[in-house]
């Protein structure tokens, strides 16, 4: 679909976007660069965004008797989340990369619940030192595999993301710019793909 399909699209056909921020820790940039990016997403023409913080969602390490396939949740917060992420049409990930790999927020988040992320695209802000993130970013696409979430291989990746934060805003360079838009062009087009494969089946 081109942008200026996108745009000429009815408001009620936007396609629900949630900006999931993967770091919880106190004092994380993680936030900003999500703020950044979800206003980014909120002015693409294909999506109506949502920012979701992980640290406020407050998942406890998984404590659901019952197999997440089975959807049978006794804990509210499970209920909670799972509203969230069966509301989506498609993701993006604001993730850095602990100790060469994933946040543990992120991955027990991603492991609460597993219909709900299935037949959907995500698309990756992965932060960092020199690396931007990059290791986790890859890690985590075996995960979201196995949830039958597509990876969108184009991502937005920030080396040196400390420097970019002032005053407790991300300040983006053109390149992030660019690469943001390219993301979101690519994971609305999946999104738009996959909507028969999320339709209820008959």
């Amino acid at each position: 679909m081109s942008r200026r399909e996108m745009e000429t699209r009815d408001t009620h056909m936007a396609l629900k976007l949630k900006v999931i921020v993967a770091s919880t820790r106190p004092g994380r940039i993680g936030l900003p660069i999500g703020r950044w990016i979800h206003g980014v997403a909120a002015e693409h023409p294909a999506f109506e965004a949502d920012l979701v913080d992980l640290a406020e969602v407050g998942l406890p390490l998984y404590d659901e008797p019952n197999h997440p396939r089975l959807r049978k949740y006794v804990h509210e917060h499970t209920r909670a989340w799972s509203a969230i992420v069966d509301a989506a049409d498609a993701f993006v990930l604001v993730m850095p990369e602990y100790n060469y790999s994933v946040t543990p927020a992120l991955t027990n988040a991603l492991d609460y619940v597993f219909q709900e992320w299935g037949c959907k695209p995500a698309g990756f802000v992965s932060y960092g030192g020199v690396s931007g993130g990059l290791r986790a970013a890859q890690l985590v696409k075996v995960t979201l595999s196995a949830l039958k979430v597509v990876p969108i291989n184009e991502a937005v990746v920030i080396p040196f993301a400390a420097n970019h934060v002032k005053d407790g805003a991300f300040v983006a360079e053109d390149v992030h710019k660019t690469a943001a838009g390219q993301m979101l062009d690519e994971t609305a087009r999946w999104a738009e793909a996959l909507k028969p494969l999320r339709a209820p089946a008959a």
